[in-house]
C-alpha cells in the first residue's frame, strides 16, 4: 500500500479533530462572552462524524460542558462507538471492509 494512501485518511482525521476542538473552544468563549453559541447538536454532530477525540480533549482541557447532561453521556456514547469501530477495524479488517461495502451498497 502506498504511503499517501495511508497518510491521507490520517491527515483528514487529524484535521477533523482540530476542527472539533476549535468549535468547542469557540463555544466556550461565546459562553463566557454571552454571545452567539454553537448548538449542542452541531457539537455532537462534529464528534459523531469523526471528531470525538478532539471534542473530548476540548471538553476536558477547556472544562466545557463537563456537567451538562445528556450532552456528556451522548459524547461518551459517541466515543465508545468510535473505539469499538476502530478496534473492530484493527482486529478484523476484512470483515469490516465487507460490512462497509454492504452498507454502502444498500444506500
Amino acid at each position: 500500500m502506498e504511503l499517501s494512501t495511508l497518510l491521507t485518511p490520517f491527515i483528514l482525521y487529524l484535521l477533523l479533530n482540530v476542527v472539533a476542538f476549535c468549535m468547542y473552544w469557540w463555544d466556550k468563549h461565546a459562553a463566557i462572552g454571552d454571545t452567539w453559541r454553537i448548538s449542542e447538536r452541531t457539537l455532537l454532530g462534529i464528534a459523531f462524524i469523526g471528531g470525538s477525540l478532539g471534542a473530548v480533549a476540548a471538553q476536558q482541557m477547556l472544562r466545557h460542558k463537563t456537567r451538562k447532561e445528556p450532552f456528556r453521556t451522548l459524547l461518551m456514547m459517541i466515543v465508545t462507538l468510535h473505539v469499538i469501530g476502530a478496534a473492530s477495524w484493527l482486529l478484523a479488517p476484512d470483515l469490516m471492509r465487507q460490512a462497509v461495502a454492504a452498507i454502502v451498497g444498500a444506500i
